[in-house]
């Protein structure tokens, strides 16, 4: 789960929405009015609302359905939902509750509160850009190897149907580009013309149907269909990429190229359209579930650059190197002594050693590790030439393991002070491993916090357990440490571009050379970092905050508790309900603080 995640149909990227369900008066029945009720109400509405969701987790039972999300009369349902789902929470009396009771509770509040106001900022005007969207998810979806599943006869009608639902789809998003068009709320230019050639790709409008991507699954097609569906399914299958999926993809580039590219904006940061500081405010406020301002995060980043950088010039000395720090940095991109494996099997070794390593101490910072099977895996050649590192969730019974998988396209190239050992307590143990397979586990926490998912949360729990390497006995190698700083480094430098850009205080172009005068990276790396951050605002902000919240906890809480604190209880407790707003985290360990 690391920086180049796909964010909609990712494994993790449910925000949590709405319950669906018919309006009620505002008192409910004894027998309903219960927290665990409105929980499980909740999570069932949310399924039925985003039935893409409901794919993703293996749930079928909406497997044709495809709803227009983006369009009013949708939203205007989404939002009454919510309003309503609030209603039903007031109706309880937060002072009972159990502690754990509370915590659901604030869950679910902040999620309303903040899907609600989202609305406020019409991120409808903008449906999609070049790093995420329907447009980008969906021919992975119809591939065949995505989660669509595509081994009945009713598979295949289930996406036939998604097909003309998407078309719909497609034709609002034109719509609302427009609207934003009118009123001045569109994308930057530099980012626009990334977005052309991805819908004219051939995988996706070759009328060669080997080449066409959605053609996947009549390639595949069960060789236990008769003879009759087999030629059914692949006339209906080349109609619907001939007249639904090629028209809409070269509508939508035809549109993009000859109407909105003109129109877009020359600006890069969200600040320059109509009420932009208010939304960037609040998406700082959503994405890092924190009352932190754009100003205080960015003199966080900045004061954390300054702090890495101090660290990373005591290695420097150490490696005995001469020039300026920025010089320091060009140089490891070729520094034998960075790159010492010779095949990817020295890779994968090197992982595996890592795990030995720090096995033995696990069990002093943890009570409690996950049931989930876990396995370290080169990325599939097909892929790893523009992969990166990643964990890829097992599933919740363990019938499939969590796997840390790691391109390795070229051994002789694979370079420590990118992050290695650091790059394994984060990706896999105890990492993401430890935090979403104990959530998946647990069955004493509501289906939409087992499933569900905060990135300052998650990707900051994450973040902060690379600074346990010391206690696990890694980065005594200074290879290896600037691998854990750098890793550091690019979560601190984000605060900084990301705030800098959309508040107007940096242009695309400052934010690379920012990022390049303190990352070891290429300008290409560098140049795709900084677009999406422009293309997410606010996205990039949760690591940071989220691992330094993390710190701060333990902090406080080894000074208050002295020897009554235990690092394993206090992990535990950190663990124990899955991802949480850092504000609900907050007033959960105050709780358990007081228990000690």
């Amino acid at each position: 789960m690391r920086f180049f995640r796909a964010p909609i149909l990712g494994i993790f990227a449910m925000m949590l929405f709405v319950i669906s369900c018919k309006k009620s008066d505002i008192a409910l029945p004894k027998s309903e009015a219960n927290i665990d009720s409105i929980a499980s109400k909740y999570y069932e509405g949310y399924l039925k609302m985003f039935p893409l969701e409901a794919t993703m987790q293996g749930d079928n039972r909406y497997n044709d359905q495809l709803p227009n999300a983006i369009s009013q009369d949708f939203i205007s349902k989404e939002i009454g939902f919510y309003t309503e789902t609030q209603k039903k929470l007031q109706t309880l009396d937060y002072e009972s509750l159990s502690d754990k009771d509370k915590t659901v509770y604030d869950v679910l509040d902040f999620t309303l509160k903040d899907k609600i106001e989202k609305y406020a900022y019409h991120p409808e005007l903008m449906p999609f850009n070049q790093f995420e969207g329907l447009p980008l998810d969906f021919p992975l979806l119809g591939s065949g190897d995505g989660n669509q599943p595509f081994k009945t006869t009713k598979d295949y009608d289930n996406f036939l149907k998604r097909i003309d639902a998407f078309a719909v789809w497609m034709n609002t998003a034109e719509k609302n580009f427009r609207d934003g068009m009118k009123q001045n709320v569109m994308l930057p230019k530099k980012l626009v013309v990334k977005m052309i050639p991805q819908m004219r790709g051939e995988e996706i409008i070759s009328e060669n149907f080997d080449k066409n991507i959605f053609y996947g699954p009549i390639k595949k097609i069960p060789a236990s269909f008769s003879a009759a569906d087999k030629q059914k399914y692949t006339v209906l299958y080349q109609n619907a990429i001939k007249t639904k999926i090629i028209p809409a993809y070269t509508r939508m580039g035809d549109f993009l190229e000859k109407e909105y590219l003109p129109k877009a904006r020359n600006t890069d940061g969200i600040n320059a359209i109509p009420n932009g500081s208010n939304i960037y405010t609040y998406l700082a406020k959503s994405w890092t579930t924190t009352n932190l301002t754009p100003d205080e995060i960015n003199k966080i980043g900045l004061k954390e650059v300054a702090m890495l950088r101090a660290e990373m010039e005591k290695v420097k000395t150490q490696l005995g190197f001469k020039g300026t720090l920025e010089q320091f940095l060009a140089s490891l991109k070729t520094d034998k002594k960075a790159m010492p494996y010779k095949t990817p099997e020295e890779v994968i070794a090197a992982f595996n050693g890592i795990l030995k390593k720090i096995e033995p101490k696990l069990p002093t910072m943890f009570s409690q590790s996950p049931k989930t099977p876990f396995e370290i895996r080169r990325t599939e050649k097909f892929r790893e030439a523009s992969a990166s590192a990643e964990y890829k969730p097992g599933s919740a019974d363990g019938s499939r393991p969590g796997i840390f998988y790691t391109p390795i396209p070229d051994a002789t190239q694979y370079n420590v002070t990118n992050g290695f050992e650091s790059l394994f307590l984060h990706e896999a143990i105890p990492g993401h491993h430890y935090q979403v397979s104990l959530q998946q586990e647990n069955m004493e926490i509501p289906k939409f916090m087992r499933f569900g998912w905060f990135g300052a949360y998650g990707e900051g729990w994450a973040h902060y357990t690379e600074t346990l390497g010391p206690e696990f006995g890694l980065y005594t190698d200074p290879y290896q440490k600037m691998g854990y700083l750098s890793d550091q480094m690019l979560r601190a430098v984000r605060l900084v571009v990301d705030t800098g850009i959309h508040t107007g205080k940096m242009t695309r172009e400052e934010a690379i050379k920012y990022y390049l005068n303190n990352i070891s990276d290429s300008e290409e790396g560098a140049t795709a970092a900084i677009e999406r951050y422009m293309a997410i605002p606010g996205q990039a902000l949760g690591y940071k905050i989220g691992s330094l919240k993390f710190l701060e906890l333990r902090a406080k809480y080894q000074k208050e508790l002295g020897k009554k604190f235990s690092l394993a209880k206090f992990h535990d407790e950190i663990l124990n309900q899955g991802c949480l707003p850092l504000s609900v985290l907050e007033r959960k360990m105050e709780l358990w603080a007081k228990k000690k």
